[in-house]
């Protein structure tokens, strides 16, 4: 896959940019402040149709425009796209693919994998549950198109069923066939995300292991373990027990939405007794790890972005990176840094794959 061009407009702090890029490494030098994450942010939008960053799309828009607009320009396996994003104030954003526009907004997931290592990856192990099952749900729905689809359908089926257990509560009348009816949904597209994450993270668990001693330079014992209410018993159980209790909590009690992944450093848990560089060394493994895990199963690379990465670990860890990035076991990269230096004293023998964009 190579990203051959993206425009900006009215995104986030930039009112017009284009960027024509290298189909190696890219690099976008700047101080703090002039928008270097938001090109990056602009890249991952049109992968995933969403900011890594912003939950709410509207919030993408400059200060002061009544809309914002990405077009890119990508190959795929020979075939060429253009993507073009649309999203006017106070109304749903547009996608469309070849002039084509998009049904759903999840079709899109998948053409353009993208994975994205930044400052802020640190909530992956210090924050909560919901942040490593977007990690695992990233992961996996960027190679597969059925997990995606049975997620958004488990997670429909949930607020409904979590709606009805708040009705109960405030007295409403019981319908026990619509509840089973919930319940079955859950089970089926439940027993199926569960299947493929634990699938999904044995792949993931040896690469990882791999990327660490590489990038940590050491030998310390990790492991993944998958925190899941199914790992004890059936969730077609776990749904009608304590059906009063579900009811007074007014939500679902067990399923793969309360799942959660403890990252370890031997016997313990990182996200408890890790230091601050352990954690970075983790990220980063993990990170490439999900890079090398998509690029197995959509057979070329997806794109990787790494924002401020030289300034969050110390050298020896830094020219370890580099070296690796600059192999052929990675494609397109897409970097940002504060300082040219940093980036040429590293990446400088690569000039004839090599950009730099100097924003201020």
């Amino acid at each position: 896959m190579f990203l051959r061009s993206i425009q900006l407009t009215n995104f986030k702090n930039h009112e017009k940019r284009s960027f024509d890029f290298s189909c190696k490494v890219n690099c976008f030098i700047g101080p703090n402040g002039m928008g270097k994450t938001n090109i990056l942010d602009a890249i991952h939008y049109i992968c995933l149709t969403k900011s890594y960053f912003n939950s709410t799309d509207q919030q993408n828009i400059r200060f002061g425009a009544d809309f914002m607009r990405l077009d890119g320009t990508v190959t795929v396996k020979d075939q060429p796209y253009g993507i073009v994003c649309k999203l006017p104030v106070g109304k749903k954003k547009d996608f469309t693919v070849n002039d084509l526009p998009y049904k759903k907004m999840s079709d899109h997931i998948g053409l353009m994998p993208v994975v994205m290592i930044a400052p802020d990856d640190h909530l992956l192990i210090s924050g909560p549950s919901e942040e490593r099952r977007k990690f695992i749900d990233n992961t996996i729905s960027q190679t597969d198109r059925e997990y995606l689809e049975h997620l958004m359908l488990y997670n429909k089926y949930l607020d409904q069923r979590n709606a009805l257990l708040k009705s109960l509560n405030a007295g409403g009348k019981r319908d026990d066939l619509l509840l089973e009816s919930y319940n079955e949904n859950l089970v089926r597209y439940g027993e199926s995300i569960y299947d493929k994450r634990k699938q999904a993270l044995s792949e993931l668990e040896p690469i990882f292991r791999h990327y660490h001693q590489l990038v940590c330079l050491e030998r310390e014992q990790t492991s993944f373990v998958y925190d899941s209410t199914l790992n004890t018993s059936p969730l077609a159980g776990q749904l009608r027990d304590n059906l009063s209790k579900q009811i007074m909590m007014e939500r679902t009690l067990a399923g793969p939405h309360r799942d959660d992944i403890a990252f370890m450093l031997g016997d313990t848990r990182l996200k408890r007794f890790g230091s601050q560089g352990q954690q970075k060394s983790f990220l980063i493994a993990l990170k490439l790890a999900q890079y090398h895990f998509i690029k197995a199963h959509k057979t070329f690379h997806p794109l990787l972005l790494i924002d401020d990465i030289f300034d969050k670990i110390d050298g020896e860890r830094s020219r370890q990176l580099v070296q690796l990035l600059s192999g052929d076991d990675f494609g397109q990269i897409f970097i940002t840094d504060t300082e040219e230096k940093h980036i040429t004293d590293e990446l400088g023998t690569k000039t004839g794959l090599f950009d730099i964009y100097k924003i201020s």
